[in-house]
């Protein structure tokens, strides 16, 4: 019986390029393994989503990550955040940031219209509010009075100022190292519109801001 005939050894150029593909089928496997099979094409699927490529490399070590001679980075710092709460009447409404407080209360619930007079009700609310300022250990605080647009200018800016002295002289009894900064603001900065009368009467207003305890 005849022995099979040896293959002929193939040239080292054929064996070459076989090794070459066989590498090559090794790493598209590689990589089908490590980000899944390649994505459809429009062709295969008119409705198919390219998969996410690659994560990129970053080189941590990179020039361009590096700070200047010198340099040096920023105090962390937390951004402002306001927080609001208003009571269902909209009477009261209190804005706390991480910087400071603010407390707004109508007019209407403090005074009688078109005066600066306080009524009983409006003392205990201020007095509410003297003792959150020196649960703060605040040492400044700014009473602000604001109007609707309705009558003068002029008129406003009088009686938001009064309203905002009389405020004040129920504060400070009970802060005595407080420094205030009073001042009437008129029909300037409205929070609402003054095209109907809930807007207006949000309008008339007295605002209290202290800084919260910590804060720079």
């Amino acid at each position: 019986m005849q022995p099979p005939t040896p293959t002929p050894a193939a040239p080292r150029s054929a064996l070459r390029c076989r090794v070459g593909l066989s590498a090559a089928v090794a790493v598209v496997l590689s990589a089908s393994t490590l980000w899944g099979a390649a994505p459809a094409t429009a062709d295969d699927d008119p409705n198919a989503v390219p998969s996410a490529a690659p994560p990129v490399e970053v080189d941590a070590n990179s020039p361009g990550l590096m700070l200047g001679d010198g340099a040096t980075l920023g105090d962390i710092r937390v951004l402002d955040i306001k927080s609001v709460v208003e009571d269902m009447g909209g009477e009261e409404r209190r804005e706390d940031t991480n910087v400071d407080i603010t407390f707004a209360l109508q007019a209407e619930v403090l005074f009688g219209k078109d005066s600066a007079k306080l009524s009983g009700e409006a003392n205990a609310r201020i007095i509410a509010i003297a003792a959150e300022i020196k649960n703060q250990n605040a040492t400044k605080v700014r009473v602000f009075g604001f109007t609707d647009n309705l009558g003068t200018s002029a008129h406003g800016d009088v009686l938001s100022k009064e309203r905002a002295n009389a405020v004040q002289g129920v504060l400070s009894p009970g802060l005595p190292n407080v420094t205030f900064e009073i001042r009437g603001y008129g029909e300037q900065y409205p929070i609402a519109s003054n095209d109907t009368e809930e807007g207006r009467k949000k309008n008339r207003r007295v605002e209290i801001t202290f800084q919260r305890t910590g804060a720079s």
